[in-house]
């Protein structure tokens, strides 16, 4: 088998995408953190891949940078769009969960919770 053929059998094409063949993993998963230079070795262990799929995954996107980045745009814009979408539709419901009071008895609870959050706050 040449390289090119292997590397073609190793990213398959599925509903969810470009995907790196046996997984669930896109490569646009993958272009989350190229983009961000992390490392293959971090890449490999975050999505418990082999050494041989996170190395073909970045040679195709290497190999085919302008067309895996045009998909990459275009994955992160239809997300950004959900993710506005079920903001929208959850904001209601996100501010009715908000103005509730606590049940009672759990008072302490939220005190404690309410204070670590504060004592986070400062450290940050």
């Amino acid at each position: 088998m040449s390289p090119a053929s292997k590397e073609r059998s190793a990213i398959v094409c599925t509903e969810r995408g470009l995907t790196i063949a046996g997984t669930r993993i896109t490569l646009y998963d993958v272009m989350d953190y190229v983009t961000a230079q992390y490392p293959p070795k971090f890449i490999q262990g975050l999505f418990d891949l082999t050494e041989e799929q996170v190395n073909t995954a970045l040679v195709y996107i290497e190999a085919h940078r302008s067309d895996v980045e045009a998909e990459y745009q275009q994955v992160l814009q239809e997300t950004e769009k959900l993710r506005q979408y079920y903001e929208e539709q959850n904001r209601d419901r996100v501010a009715r969960s908000a103005a509730q009071l606590p049940k009672p008895g759990t008072e302490a609870a939220w005190e404690k919770l309410r204070a670590a959050k504060e004592h986070r706050k400062f450290k940050v």
